[in-house]
């Protein structure tokens, strides 16, 4: 198996876990709140990347942040802030699958642009017909997911 495929299962299971991360959320956030079960699973989170990060190499290189633009450093963070608390809450509404559908839609639709016009440092890589029929399928899709 060449290392692409590998990479899309490997995705692909993620993505899996990221469906279930909604609802898992959800219920801590329907016990003690939608904030704290979110502070709750970033908490967890970075634990863990503290493990990791120590095992495989440890965290001296981290003082290099510091030579980042500041919303590089502060972008990923609130925006796994909003996507927890947003996909804990609306999950109640759209079920997994719809939650799922909408981030999707919302991360291919971004993702397209970024690349299209180089942004945060991404190589340049022109919007073309055939990107715009996928997304407007996965716009379909996420409509067939949602309207029921």
């Amino acid at each position: 198996m060449n290392e692409r495929w590998l990479a899309l299962m490997v995705m692909a299971v993620a993505g899996g876990l990221v469906a279930m991360q909604a609802p898992i959320n959800s219920a801590v956030g329907r016990l003690v709140g939608t904030f704290q079960a979110a502070a709750w699973s970033f908490t967890v989170g970075l634990a863990a990347l503290l493990v990791l990060a120590a095992v495989s190499g440890g965290l001296n290189s981290a003082g290099r942040a510091r030579e980042l633009e500041w919303y590089y450093l502060v972008g990923g963070g609130l925006i796994g802030a909003t996507y927890v608390t947003s996909v804990l809450i609306l999950v109640r509404t759209l079920g997994a699958g719809g939650v799922t559908a909408a981030t999707i839609a919302g991360q291919l639709t971004t993702a397209v642009l970024l690349d299209h016009f180089g942004l945060l440092g991404l190589e340049r890589s022109p919007i073309t017909l055939t990107r715009m029929l996928g997304v407007g399928l996965l716009a379909a899709g996420t409509f067939l997911i949602v309207r029921d």
